[in-house]
């Protein structure tokens, strides 16, 4: 076979190994990127350990500085001026400053940022000007900011490693360059044409044809001749230019770049790579006037808008351009499982009133692509919020089971559906590759479904965004025969693609259970502990000052106060945070505000309360003290309670949501400062000669062993037995912990295999409360080799459940502690309570998608029943659970090492309890025991004056639960009040309220009023339809 002039042409692939060739041709071109060179005129700079404004910077004593030079340790920022002369020999040349270190930069100019500079993100130049004109300057004056961190901080050793704390990091360039544009053109062409020969395959004719293109442009071309460059491109566009057919699949590229809001790095430091990122990206829509960018977190808009308002203004320009496209219709990318309901709506409330008034819009896709499972609520909070579309990928990283879709509709547990996408390339960092292109078109598994997916495109996080590469890469590949079309979009367009391609679309019911990261249920114990208490402490908040403006007076709602501080607590809700897989300076961080939330809600608890029961609290002449009750729970409740001061008992009618009054009355001499108040009912225990302990109070007895487990727990009117012969319950285990890789997010399956009971006996169990009202008894253990145990386990008067206050000083090192409940129940599947409700998983391993759930995760409850009876644990502040065969566990503590050395080597102190119960735990109480556990009475010291139980809300079926009662923002005195389904059933239900209403209208989760929701006001209250886990929220306009 002979070729041109009778040559003799070879086998068409041995023409590949030319690529070699073409190689060698592209490192000399590569060297030419850059042309003439000059250093700055004068470089300097000082370090501070502060991240400070540029107005400070500047005044700041700058020392002499040079190239090689490093400066650190870590999380300290320098800043360099910079003097720079451009050479007029460079006159019409493309100019770039050039600046490449390890840490993270962004160059200032003029008092405004205007570049980020970042190595790893693959941004190392400034573009002074596209061609060098005579009136610009030839000289000019930067500001560098260089933190010492790297976009993924600066862990030791590897990425997830705890950081550094004496890293140094170096300048390695600083210069002015010619840019050669040419150049960069041409190997941008060469670049695609070669992975289109590689990648396509032996049997696609495009393949040969893109390779021999290349060999056709390595002859003509001559690296030393420019003008050789113009026909060399031509052949490259000619390949361009040929068009695919219509069946072509359509990839919407969507510039991304997802910041952690908090992770390797604490939040001080996201918002500069907030303003490094974006203003990156700001550049580039400048000269791509196509580029769009999907950005989510309105916390960082708001974090930007605040330290960067010139920035903030070219934001907003470009969102009404179209191009800046705010997306998610949260405050942050939050953790998918463990938030309350509550939180979840607060986070679309915050997030989309953000968006709204910033930029008068709300988002219409749900974004959250890198959280770690997603609760099957998702889709109904996410309708009430005016979303209706959802786009992930985090699935993708499961580790046993590949999801089965692509594309297709989820349907939540109330039966609420969105459409959702997760882009096939299984990355929300995509770099605009051919192989990524046909890996997005390959891996799709919705194929003959849709014929539409999304590429989201740019470093992401810790931060960085798209680069000019990745859309040159792109425009090349628009509509180029054989490789899939690509445009540049926006998740509108991508979904309204897919909407309308949605007829075949498959539907997937329940949770999106992430097969991977289930440690994170666990991880930082005092993290999620501070998440549960401050939902509970704003909650309460919310109830009393809304009570306490209904009921008049000059009160005001404290409404400012309140959204500062659910705004901390929906940052700490980050993916990152609550989860408990950030470093140790981001664990600070959040213990910092949940100790303002803490603080600051206190504060306005005891001025709620002041107005509200402000007669009741006036000390009076000649009175004795008593004590007001106050319950912010929508149902009655009879509990023992403790109070500081004289003692007293008296039988107590506790109202619904409101208020009681428990008068005062001596009873004798005074032993202890803690008094118990409650209904006096017998209450009995007796120590036995093996050092066993039985308690009972007229609903549940129960027999203790000497280390504090159960070895008998019966319901005493049907004598039914709760734990198994020969078994105890409240078994604490100990397994080794040591996961492949992620040590703070993972919990792998084999850890089961080296379980250990904890039998080490420091303090047998002996009585420490007898009789009367509360019964308890304590004991502590060794756990493991440095850690101790001390619980005391409490028996209330009428109370059907038992607690467990337990204490740790846990100092263990990659171990995981458990206590473990074996129960005479048999079920194949447990229910777990999740946000506005309750699912079920199955309790065997039957398959590998059973399995794989080993370790799940709850909120207030699990529960395993059979017909007639069943036993629920419930805990005031874990996460983490199992229940395999007959064992319910809860997870206590974990303790990695990376990120965070220190992780949960502290004290801790938590509760849980068990419930055993007849009938299903619906018909029982489960939920309601579970939230009164959460929700303490609140005990305040008030006068003896006389004063009726008072209730402001009753429901008049135990199915609904009164989640929320808050004051609607800006309406005045609009009420909000918010329900939900909790039993799994449809149902009428009545909520009647003292409150002085004159108006009810159904409203959506961001309290817009619903067409045709007025809501008539009868005799009985409002009448309220529900079906499984609907959630309902209702305005109430007040009487003035």
């Amino acid at each position: 076979m002979l070729g041109k002039r009778g040559a003799p042409c070879p086998h068409p692939w041995a023409a590949l190994h030319r690529a070699g060739l073409i190689n060698r041709v592209l490192a000399p071109s590569n060297r030419r990127l850059f042309g003439d060179r000059c250093p700055p005129i004068s470089l300097s700079c000082f370090q501070t350990p502060r991240r400070i404004p540029y107005s400070e910077a500047i005044g700041q004593e700058f020392r002499p500085a040079k190239v090689g030079d490093s400066f650190g340790p870590t999380w300290e920022t320098c800043w360099f001026k910079v003097e720079l002369s451009i050479p007029p020999a460079w006159a019409g040349r493309e100019v770039h400053f050039v600046w490449e270190s390890d840490g993270e930069g962004m160059v200032w100019r003029d008092a405004q940022p205007v570049q980020g500079l970042t190595k790893e993100g693959e941004k190392t130049s400034y573009i002074l000007t596209r061609s060098m004109k005579e009136p610009e300057p030839h000289s000019l004056t930067l500001y560098v900011e260089l933190a010492c961190n790297g976009l993924f901080g600066a862990g030791k050793g590897s990425m997830i490693a705890p950081p550094d704390p004496d890293r140094r990091f170096t300048l390695s360039k600083a210069e002015l360059v010619v840019f050669n544009r040419d150049v960069y053109e041409l190997l941008m062409d060469l670049e695609i044409l070669l992975d289109m020969a590689q990648l396509l395959g032996e049997e696609n004719q495009r393949s040969f044809q893109a390779l021999y293109t290349a060999n056709q442009m390595v002859n003509v071309c001559d690296v030393m001749d420019p003008s050789t460059f113009p026909a060399a491109r031509d052949l490259a566009a000619a390949i361009f230019s040929q068009r695919n057919g219509e069946s072509q699949h359509t990839i919407h590229a969507v510039g991304h770049c997802h910041i952690d809001s908090a992770w390797l790095w604490p939040y001080e430091e996201t918002i500069r790579k907030c303003a490094r990122s974006w203003v990156t990206v700001v550049r580039l829509m400048e000269c791509n006037p196509e580029l769009t960018f999907a950005c989510s977190q309105a916390q960082q808009f708001e974090w930007v808008r605040s330290w960067y308002p010139g920035l903030y203004a070219q934001v907003q320009d470009f969102v009404a351009k179209g191009q800046f496209v705010p997306v998610g219709g949260t405050w942050v990318e939050m953790d998918g499982n463990l938030p309350s309901g509550e939180s979840m709506v607060r986070q679309f409330l915050q997030g989309q009133r953000f968006f709204q008034e910033q930029f008068g819009r709300i988002c219409s896709e749900f974004w959250l692509p890198d959280t770690f499972g997603y609760s099957a609520q998702l889709p109904q909070l996410m309708r009430g919020c005016g979303i209706r579309r959802f786009l992930t990928q985090k699935l993708s990283w499961n580790l046993v089971n590949a999801f089965p879709h692509h594309t297709f509709f989820w349907e939540g547990i109330d039966g609420s559906r969105v459409l959702t996408h997760f882009p096939p390339g299984d990355s929300y960092g995509m770099h605009g590759r051919v192989e990524e292109m046909l890996k997005t078109v390959k891996n799709n598994k919705d194929k003959g479904r849709v014929n539409h997916s999304a590429f989201l495109f740019g470093f992401g996080d810790g931060g960085g965004g798209p680069t000019q590469k990745m859309l040159d890469r792109m425009k090349r590949m628009t509509d180029t025969d054989g490789l899939p079309r690509v445009q540049i979009s926006t998740p509108d367009r991508l979904f309204s693609a897919l909407e309308k391609e949605s007829s075949q679309l498959c539907t997937w019911v329940g949770e999106l259970f992430l097969e991977l990261h289930n440690g994170t249920y666990t991880t930082q114990a005092q993290i999620k502990k501070g998440n549960r208490e401050c939902e509970r402490i704003l909650h309460d908040v919310e109830v009393l000052s809304t009570l306490a403006v209904a009921r008049g007076g000059a009160f005001q709602y404290p409404a400012s106060q309140l959204q500062r501080l659910w705004r901390l607590l929906l940052l700490n809700q980050f993916h990152d945070v609550l989860p408990g897989s950030c470093i140790q300076l981001v664990v600070e961080d959040a213990l910092q505000y949940y100790a303002e939330i803490r603080r600051a809600g206190a504060r306005l608890q005891e001025e709620a309360v002041q107005s509200l029961c402000r007669e009741l609290l006036q000390p009076k002449a000649g009175n004795t003290e008593s004590t007001l009750v106050l319950n912010t729970l929508p149902w009655e409740r009879t509990e023992v309670i403790s109070r500081t001061g004289p003692a007293g008992t008296e039988t107590l009618g506790m109202s619904n949501l409101g208020v009681a009054h428990i008068p005062e009355f001596l009873t004798g001499a005074e032993t202890t400062n803690k008094e118990i108040l409650c209904l006096s009912l017998p209450w009995g225990g007796f120590t036995d000669e093996d050092g066993s302990i039985a308690m009972e109070n007229g609903v549940i007895a129960v027999c203790l062993d000497v280390m504090g487990r159960l070895t008998s727990l019966r319901l005493v009117d049907s004598e039914r037995e709760s734990v198994p012969g020969g078994c105890c319950a409240n078994q604490f285990a100990l397994f080794d912990d040591v996961p492949l890789y992620w040590d703070a997010w993972d919990v792998m399956d084999y850890h089961l295999e080296t379980r250990k009971p904890v039998t080490t006996l420091l303090k047998p169990l002996e009585i420490t409360l007898a009789g009367g009202l509360r019964g308890s008894a304590s004991f502590s253990l060794q756990i493991g080799e440095s850690s101790t145990l001390t619980q005391e386990i409490i028996l209330d008067a009428t109370c059907p459940y038992l607690r467990f206050l337990t204490q740790v000083e846990w100092k263990e090192a990659h171990k995981f502690l458990k206590v473990e409940f074996p129960v005479q129940v048999r079920s194949t599947n447990a229910t777990y309570e999740i946000q506005f409700g309750h699912l079920q998983r199955p309790t065997h391993w039957n398959t590998s998608w059973d399995w794989a759930r080993f370790e799940v995760w709850a909120h207030k409850w699990l529960d395993l029943s059979e017909h007639g009876f069943g036993v629920a644990l419930l805990n005031d502040c874990k996460y983490g659970a199992s229940a395999h065969g007959n064992i319910l566990s809860l997870s206590l503590l974990r303790a990695p090492k990376s990120p965070d050395a220190m992780a949960d080597i502290t004290h801790h102190q938590f509760t849980y309890a068990v419930m055993p119960h007849l009938g299903s735990f619906q018909d029982a109480g489960v939920i309601q025991c579970a939230y009164n556990l959460n929700f303490p009475l609140h005990v305040v010291p008030a006068s003896s004056a006389r004063c009726p139980p008072w209730s402001a809300f009753s429901v008049s079926s135990p199915a609904v639960v009164l989640e929320t009662v808050k004051q609607a923002s800006p309406r005045g005195r609009t009420v909000v009040v918010r329900l939900y389904e909790a039993h799994g059933s449809t149902l009428v239900a009545w909520l009647q309220t003292s409150l002085p209403v004159q108006e009810a209208v159904l409203c959506d989760l961001l309290e817009r009023p619903a067409a045709q929701g007025r809501l008539p006001l009868e005799q009985r209250g409002l009448r309220l339809s529900f079906t499984p886990f609907r959630v309902l929220s209702i305005l109430l306009v007040l009487r003035q």
